[in-house]
C-alpha cells in the first residue's frame, strides 16, 4: 500500500528492506568512488598512461565516478529514512545527476567499442583518422549526447519522480501519458539497444580480424626459426581480447538490462503488475555498473597496478605478478621482421636503414598500445605494414634489375 507524504509516496514495505538497500548502496558507493579515484589518481601520476586510448577509459572513470558520489550517499539517507526528504528539487537534480553520469558511461562504452573496431579492423586508416584532439571531440559529443537526453525531462519531455521504495529518483515512465512513453521507449532505444547492437557488431568484426590476423602470422611464422614464439603469443592476445571483449558486453547488459526491462513492462501498460521491490532492485543493480568498469579496464591492467602499486603503499601487492605479453611479442616481432626483411634488402644500405627504422617504430607503437587492454591490434597493423613494406621491396628490386638489364 502507498502512503502520500509530501512530494513522494511512502511505500507500505518493511523496514529490513530498506535497510538491506542501504548496506548495498553503500557497498556499492564505496568500491565505486575508490575504484574511479584509484583509475584517475594512477592517469595523473604516470605520464605514460595518457595515451590516446587511454583517453576513453580516463572518460568512463570520471563519469563512474561522478555517478556513484552523487548517488550512493543520497540514496543510502534516504533508505535510512525510509522515504524521499531531499523535496522536489532535490528529486530532480538527483535523477538528473544518475540519468547524465549513467548514460555517459554507456555511451563511452559504445565509443571505446568504435574506436577498438577503426584501431583493429582499419589499422592503416586508424593512422589518420585517430588522434588526440578527435578523441577529444569524441569524448565532448558522448557529454553531449547524455546531456540531451538527461535535460528532455527537467523541460517537459517527461518528468523526474521518485521510484521504487521511494528513495531514489529517475524519469516517470510509469504514468502512461503521452509524453512519458515516448521518451521511455526512445532513451531504451538510442542509450541501450542500438549501442548494445553496434558494441556487438564491433566486436564481432574485431574477433574475425583478430583470427585472420593470428592465421597469417602463423603462415609467415612457419618458414622462420621463432614461428613458435610467434604462434604463443598471438594467441595469447586473441584469448585475452576475446575475454575482455566478453566481460565487457556481459557487464553492460547484466547492468542494464533489468532496468531496461522494467522500463518497457510499464510502458507496455503492465506497471500495475510491478510492486516496489521489482522497481527498487533493478535501479540497485543499474547504479553497480559504477564499480565494474576500473576493475575491467583500468585495475586489472599491468601498467595501472604497477603506477597504483608504486603510488600508494597499501596496494604494493598488485606488483606481484606484472604482465608483459605485448612488450615480450613486440621484441620478438621486431627481431623477425628484421631478419625477413632485411634478408630481402641485403644488397642495399638504404633499405636496410628503412627497414631499422620502421622496426623501431612499430616497437614503440607496440610499447604504447600495451597500455589499452582493448587495444590489442598491433597483429593487424603489423600484417598490412609487413605486406607493405615486402611489396616496396619487391618494386625496388624489379627496378633495379631493368636498369641493369637496360
Amino acid at each position: 500500500m502507498d502512503v502520500e507524504h509530501g512530494f513522494y509516496r511512502q511505500v507500505d514495505v518493511q523496514d529490513q528492506a530498506h535497510y538491506i538497500v542501504a548496506f548495498f548502496v553503500l557497498v556499492i558507493g564505496a568500491l565505486g568512488v575508490t575504484g574511479n579515484a584509484l583509475v584517475m589518481y594512477a592517469f595523473f601520476c604516470d605520464k605514460k598512461l595518457r595515451t590516446r586510448p587511454n583517453f576513453f577509459i580516463m572518460n568512463l572513470a570520471v563519469s563512474d565516478f561522478l555517478m556513484a558520489i552523487t548517488q550512493s550517499p543520497i540514496f543510502f539517507v534516504n533508505s535510512l529514512y525510509k522515504g524521499w526528504i531531499f523535496g522536489e528539487t532535490g528529486c530532480k537534480m538527483y535523477a538528473f545527476c544518475g540519468a547524465l553520469f549513467g548514460i555517459t558511461s554507456m555511451i563511452n562504452l559504445l565509443a571505446i567499442s568504435v574506436d577498438r573496431y577503426i584501431v583493429i579492423t582499419k589499422p592503416l586508416q586508424a593512422i589518420q583518422w585517430t588522434s588526440k584532439r578527435r578523441t577529444c571531440l569524441t569524448i565532448a559529443l558522448v557529454w553531449l549526447y547524455s546531456l540531451a537526453w538527461s535535460l528532455a525531462p527537467l523541460l517537459g519531455w517527461s518528468s523526474y519522480i521518485p521510484e521504487g521504495l521511494m528513495t531514489s529518483c529517475t524519469w516517470d515512465y510509469v504514468t502512461s501519458t503521452p509524453a512519458n512513453k515516448s521518451y521511455t521507449l526512445m532513451l531504451c532505444c538510442f542509450v541501450f539497444f542500438i549501442p548494445l547492437g553496434i558494441i556487438s557488431y564491433c566486436y564481432l568484426c574485431m574477433f574475425l580480424a583478430i583470427r585472420h590476423a593470428s592465421r597469417d602470422v602463423e603462415k609467415l611464422g612457419s618458414q622462420v626459426r621463432k614461428s613458435t614464439l610467434i604462434q604463443q603469443q598471438s594467441i595469447k592476445t586473441e584469448w585475452k581480447l576475446a575475454k575482455i571483449a566478453f566481460v565487457v558486453i556481459i557487464v553492460f547488459v547484466l547492468s542494464w538490462s533489468p532496468y531496461a526491462c522494467v522500463t518497457l513492462i510499464a510502458w507496455a501498460g503492465y506497471g500495475s503488475f510491478l510492486n516496489p521491490y521489482s522497481k527498487a532492485v533493478p535501479a540497485v543493480i543499474a547504479k553497480a555498473s559504477a564499480i565494474y568498469n576500473p576493475f575491467i579496464y583500468a585495475i586489472i591492467h599491468s601498467k595501472y597496478r604497477d603506477t597504483l602499486a608504486e603510488k600508494v603503499p597499501c596496494l604494493h601487492f598488485l606488483s606481484q605478478a606484472p604482465r608483459r605479453d605485448c612488450i615480450s611479442v613486440s621484441h620478438s616481432e621486431s627481431s623477425f621482421r628484421d631478419s625477413v626483411l632485411s634478408s630481402q634488402s641485403s644488397a642495399s644500405k638504404t633499405k636496410f636503414y628503412r627497414v631499422s627504422s620502421m622496426s623501431t617504430t612499430d616497437t614503440q607503437l607496440w610499447s604504447d598500445m600495451e597500455l589499452d587492454p582493448i587495444g590489442r591490434h598491433s597483429i593487424g597493423a603489423l600484417r598490412d605494414k609487413e605486406h607493405n613494406l615486402m611489396a616496396e621491396q619487391r618494386e625496388e628490386t624489379r627496378s633495379q634489375s631493368q636498369k641493369q638489364i637496360r
